[in-house]
């Protein structure tokens, strides 16, 4: 879930527990019975905020992992490029070598 739609959702949460307690509190109940709605709508705000924290928490480490694996898989494709390209540079190099061994024997030669 995007960041701004957990944000909306926890604004609507929030909105609603606070407009319940309003609510609790204006009724007509008496005061035990009003503490009892306030702590049971407490409780169930509680929970639901509980619920999104540990979905956020869930999802936060999915993509954290699957960014890990995408990176590890990445950056062995960069190694093992660049290892191609040191054997290629070391190739190249022995061959030069061998050029101006070449060379080197011809020239004392003469």
């Amino acid at each position: 879930m995007t960041n701004n739609s957990e944000n909306t959702l926890l604004a609507l949460l929030t909105g609603a527990a606070i407009g319940a307690g309003i609510g609790i509190l204006y009724a007509p109940d008496k005061g035990t019975k009003t503490r009892r709605k306030i702590k049971q709508k407490t409780e169930e705000t509680k929970h639901e905020i509980s619920e999104r924290i540990s979905h956020a928490k869930a999802d936060l480490t999915k993509t954290v992992n699957d960014k890990k694996e995408e990176f590890e898989q990445k950056l062995d494709d960069t190694i093992s490029n660049m290892s191609g390209k040191a054997e290629d540079i070391i190739s190249s190099l022995e061959h030069k070598l061998e050029e101006l061994k070449y060379k080197n024997t011809h020239a004392q030669k003469n």
